[in-house]
């Protein structure tokens, strides 16, 4: 043909669009064999934008065969951008395992990899939910304190806290602190929900909330409450406690939520006159208790058998709101029963019809299982019975047969007893 190949022609052919990607790479090997065209950095960088445009793997995969060949061939003509494109199209296509690849040859081509070296690899990882590899490559970029933009750091940090390797992204939230490149506010908000999960976590949790301040820190209330919740799940009341009245001096002001919290913490843990302190300091800063709050404190006495105050605390609740939920009920139901006291527990089981909180099946069933295993009180259990059927609730086959076989043991032992009398 006499036609003379230069890197100009080269390139613009490779820019020519519409062009098929596997056709871009037969004219790129064909253009290589031509002796009178030298690779060059710029001819391959054209080659790999084009072909990355292409959504088929297969052009992909041939695309990085090339590559390797003119690595392996051509000494100093692969660069950090063209690995990088590579590695972003892998991301894309959700091959992991062959971005991995390509991130682990830069050194073998002589080129040190970049902040977005690190990232599109991560990102590749990822998405294929490889967190393990992930993490190595993200140590590496830790270690060489080369950090992506913030938008991308922000996506590290999700994709770490998604794949439960929360202590991982904190780490990069750290470095990313350092370097300044602060993420979105609700990628710092996801990363303290994420911490709160586990006990191990909750202290980095709330280290973070010291990065709040001023303005900012009056409106990070659903940071707070999310490390509030975790310190009361991992039974540190104490520092919960503690962290609400921080929460009152500066900010931000703790609602209903925090506050039944760490009230629901400290009745779980027994320690009912701090309990009712907390609900006082609610009520001083012009907070209403909900049924919620008054329902675990009553929870807490009734657990430690202190009925008359649960009580006390009943009557308070009913003054302050007209509708009490069945949970309130249960509460005390449930106390009267462990204490064998089943007189006072049907009497609050009427007292709840009155007030307009209709019993479900299971505070039927577990009163009902109560009278006939403890009291062997089948007549009562018979009226309850009865009393269901009205409602239109349904008790399950074992618990009616749990009444018949009461009823029947008293027979028996009532007959036996008159044949002993007449014998």
């Amino acid at each position: 043909m006499g036609l003379s190949l230069n890197e100009e022609f080269v390139v613009r052919v490779l820019e020519t669009p519409f062009v098929p990607a596997n056709n871009l790479i037969g004219f790129f090997k064909w253009s290589w064999k031509n002796p009178g065209f030298s690779v060059t950095t710029r001819a391959v960088d054209a080659l790999v934008r084009a072909v990355c445009q292409s959504v088929r793997r297969k052009d992909t995969y041939s695309l990085w065969d090339l590559v390797k060949e003119i690595g392996e061939k051509e000494n100093g003509v692969l660069n950090v951008g063209i690995l990088n494109e590579l590695i972003a199209q892998f991301a894309k296509l959700g091959k992991g395992k062959a971005g991995l690849e390509v991130f682990n040859a830069f050194g073998e081509y002589g080129c040190e990899p970049n902040a977005d070296s690190y990232y599109f690899t991560i990102e590749a990882l990822c998405r294929r939910s490889i967190f393990d590899w992930a993490l190595s490559v993200c140590e590496k970029m830790l270690n060489a304190s080369s950090l992506p933009d913030s938008e991308k750091v922000w996506n590290i940090i999700s994709w770490f806290c998604k794949g439960r390797k929360v202590k991982d992204a904190y780490l990069v939230y750290l470095l990313a602190k350092e370097k300044n490149k602060y993420p979105p506010k609700t990628t710092v908000n996801f990363l303290i929900a994420s911490l709160c999960r586990e006990d191990g976590t909750i202290s980095m949790a709330v280290e973070m909330l010291d990065d709040f301040s001023g303005e900012e820190r009056k409106y990070a209330i659903k940071p707070y409450t999310a490390v509030i919740r975790g310190l009361c799940r991992s039974k540190d009341v104490d520092g919960a406690k503690r962290l609400l009245l921080k929460m009152i001096e500066a900010g931000p002001p703790p609602g209903n939520a925090v506050f039944n919290f760490v009230i629901n913490g400290l009745s779980k843990a027994g320690e009912m006159e701090e309990a009712m302190k907390m609900m006082k300091l609610m009520e001083t800063r012009g907070l209403k208790p909900d049924v919620y709050t008054y329902s675990v404190i009553m929870s807490g006495y009734a657990h430690g058998g202190m009925m008359k105050e649960a009580c006390r605390v009943l009557s308070e609740a009913k003054r302050n709101h007209s509708k009490l939920s069945p949970v309130t009920y249960h509460t005390l139901i449930r106390g009267y029963c462990k204490l064998e006291q089943f007189d006072k527990a049907v009497e609050l089981l009427g007292e709840m019809k009155e007030h307009g909180v209709q019993p479900n099946t299971d505070e039927y069933n577990k009163l009902i299982q109560s009278l006939c295993l403890k009291a062997l009180d089948w007549q009562t259990a018979e009226k309850l019975l009865e009393e269901m059927k009205q409602n239109g609730l349904h008790l399950n086959g074992i618990t009616r047969g749990l009444i018949r076989a009461v009823k029947e043991l008293e027979e028996e032992g009532r007959a036996t007893e008159e044949l002993r009398v007449e014998a």
